[in-house]
């Protein structure tokens, strides 16, 4: 599998594609094995569906899935990333950065004055905080309909117009 650095292409759309329902499916039961019910914010694929969000899938140059991430819009100046995956082949080799680096573009083209996101608190989520904090995002409140949970982590970035 190649490195992020060989080239990835992103795709908006493809939630048909049956590589990237098992990606989405393998990303809800890794949710759910970490976090108890009421405490899981992943979107099933129909959430991903929605107008307000805007899914990628991120592939190398022979077409191999390599990950997938969702930008959705919460208001005209406020987006929150969802649904960011690696597949396990690929982890550990920047496809988790390249994804965010992607949507923080879009965000930025958007006129988006910030990000954030809601990630978990178990030790599974701790590669995801490192990344994200590596880009910046900090620590913030419950936004748009998070609420204070043990098992949650909300996060954000505000944006300066400089690309990612």
């Amino acid at each position: 599998m190649p490195s992020a650095e060989d080239g990835i292409r992103f795709h908006a759309g493809e939630l048909g594609s049956a590589d990237v329902q098992a990606l989405l499916a393998a990303h809800l039961a890794g949710m759910h094995a970490q976090s108890p019910p009421g405490s899981v914010h992943a979107l099933p694929l129909e959430g991903l569906r929605r107008a307000d969000v805007t899914f990628f899938s991120a592939r190398d140059a022979d077409g191999q899935l390599l990950g997938v991430g969702a930008l959705r819009e919460l208001d005209a100046g406020h987006g929150e990333i969802k649904s960011m995956r690696t597949v396990d082949e690929a982890r550990n080799r920047g496809v988790g950065a390249a994804m965010l680096g992607h949507l923080l573009r879009i965000a930025r083209e958007r006129g988006y004055g910030r990000v954030s996101l809601e990630t978990g608190t178990p030790e599974g989520f701790a590669p995801a905080r490192r990344l994200y904090e590596r880009h910046g995002f900090t620590c913030c409140p419950p936004f748009a309909d998070y609420r204070e949970d043990p098992f949650s982590c909300c996060m954000t970035l505000e944006l300066d117009g400089t690309s990612a």
